[in-house]
């Protein structure tokens, strides 16, 4: 009868420890360790480390800690393997891959172990979600051992600041919302036809013009008026550099986008000489859309290029990143086919149509770029005339483009369009006003990056996905963190764990837990999903 009551209550125990163990995404190994053991963090607990490498990491644990918990722990640098109630964060290079990390926890201290501080780091999110979701003292945390890597090398979630925009701090909220889910890469959309957002001090009129626009369309495109609100904004490059060093501690990559040869209104509205209509009096656009109506195309002369590499020039000192999207979507070809330059340009390279016109265009400023040390990310349009030698491609218009760029033994980075627009509805019917398409949270997770039909060398080019969140709807920060949550804890899912482990009704599950964590954290998403 007492063995009978002992594994019984051994087995509400470990049903309960598997409750409380929702980690988003899924580690690819994790074991829940017997007999109850549970580490305790309180006040006196010591955080420990060998390696000041290991500094951002700790940063954002306390950080974490004092805004939730309202508490921080003590450091040391001194080792003691006698010390307990200590949280180890140990660099050992006899681990294999930098990209793992080792999560161990007992009743007497935590070890986070790798060969990497990044890992470190993906680590420290690890334990994060352990914690408990109650502020009282002491945590109490679940004795678990977990090895851990991602699957994909490029993470991403992007954010459009062009149509509406978002100050330095809700984009510092937004890096550490993509840390907190293993997200690596940051696609920073800073210009479109709806507003210029970074400084470039060549060229003030960019920002003196071309951040305002003078109304936007009131509701669903195409809109029942306009407010005639003059709106704008844009970041200094003093605010970029301070966003870059935080993005950099979070290990998180910028990617910023200067679009061209299209989506320019707000370039054009400020020197109207780059247009195919020079003498055309141009206007930062109020509506959305993809303005093939609308001339928002560069003429490619050589006073474009030199603009372009003025201003890509600045962007490059500004940015780290080995990469520079340029857009180069949804350029509507009728603009250069009815500009008698364009056709003498065509006719002078031995060009016979505008979408050779659009692949000359992208592989002279690719050779600018990489004459730089860095490499062009584009929209699959890019590959429109012929892919330029050393781009990546972004597919979004499907999986077409990414399929293409891999068999050509490119990068490419899977964000299709309806799988993958968080700016897209999430339900049927929305608690708010939404573009009027849906994507829905099951067709986020069930998402399978690499399509079916790559051979297995093909596929090692399918370097990972990114969500999108266009912002012609999304106006303010409670907006964005509504669009973006749950579905960037799917995105995070299915880019970082092991495709097999992927279980849609097991990540609603853990998918409860995560929202108390996002209460704790003041996040706003739908509750609809609480209602399942």
């Amino acid at each position: 009868m007492k063995i009978f009551i002992f594994l019984f209550l051994t087995n509400i125990f470990l049903r309960l420890s598997a409750q409380e163990i929702s980690i988003i995404p899924q580690p690819v190994k994790l074991e829940v360790k017997s007999k109850g053991f549970s580490f305790k963090i309180d006040s006196n607990t010591v955080l420990y480390t060998n390696d000041s490498l290991a500094n951002p990491s700790i940063e954002f644990f306390q950080n974490y800690l004092r805004k939730n918990y309202s508490f921080e722990l003590k450091l040391s640098r001194i080792p003691d393997v006698n010390r307990t109630n200590v949280i180890n964060l140990i660099i050992a290079k006899k681990i294999s891959s930098s990209k793992e990390y080792n999560l161990y926890i007992t009743n007497k201290s935590i070890i986070i172990g790798s060969a990497s501080d990044t890992a470190i780091f993906q680590g420290i999110q690890t334990l994060i979600q352990l914690l408990p979701i109650t502020k009282s003292l002491p945590l109490q945390i679940p004795s678990v051992s977990i090895i851990d890597y991602p699957r994909f090398d490029y993470r991403g979630m992007h954010l459009d600041v062009s149509r509406h925009f978002f100050d330095v701090a809700f984009i510092k909220k937004y890096l550490d919302y993509l840390a907190l889910h293993k997200m690596n890469y940051f696609h920073w959309h800073l210009t479109d036809d709806h507003g210029w957002r970074i400084e470039i001090k060549k060229y003030p009129k960019l920002t003196e013009i071309g951040s305002w626009r003078n109304g936007s369309i009131i509701g669903l495109y195409p809109g029942t008026g306009n407010d005639g609100i003059r709106y704008g904004g844009y970041y200094t490059q003093e605010q970029i550099k301070d966003v870059i060093d935080y993005a950099a501690k979070r290990y998180i990559t910028i990617i910023p986008e200067i679009e061209m040869p299209a989506h320019n209104m707000a370039v054009l509205a400020s020197y109207p000489e780059l247009g195919t209509e020079p003498n055309k009096k141009y206007e930062v656009a109020q509506t959305w859309g993809i303005f093939n109506k609308f001339n928002n195309v560069l003429q490619p002369t050589d006073t474009t290029f030199k603009f372009l590499e003025n201003v890509l020039t600045e962007v490059m000192d500004l940015f780290p990143s080995p990469y520079i999207h340029i857009g180069g979507d949804e350029a509507a070809k009728t603009w250069w086919k009815q500009s008698a330059v364009s056709q003498q340009i065509m006719k002078a390279n031995g060009l016979k149509t505008e979408s050779e016109l659009q692949s000359y265009f992208i592989r002279r400023m690719e050779k600018f770029v990489n004459s730089k040390g860095k490499t062009i990310i584009g929209w699959n349009e890019i590959l429109q005339g012929g892919l330029a030698p050393n781009a990546v491609v972004m597919s979004w218009q499907g999986e077409k483009g990414g399929i293409e760029a891999a068999k050509q033994n490119h990068k490419a980075i899977m964000t299709p369009e309806m799988k993958m627009y968080f700016n897209h509805a999430q339900f049927a019917k929305e608690d708010s006003l939404t573009a009027n398409k849906i994507s829905p949270l099951v067709d986020v997770y069930n998402y399978e990056p690499i399509p079916a039909e790559l051979n297995a060398e093909q596929a090692k080019y399918i370097w990972g996905g990114q969500g999108c969140l266009w912002s012609e709807y999304v106006t303010n920060p409670a907006k964005a963190e509504y669009m973006l949550f749950p579905r960037l804890d799917a995105l995070s899912e299915i880019l970082w764990s092991p495709k097999e482990k992927r279980n849609y009704p097991d990540f609603l599950k853990r998918l409860k837990t995560q929202f108390k964590r996002y209460d704790l954290m003041g996040i706003t998403y739908s509750k609809r999903y609480l209602e399942n």
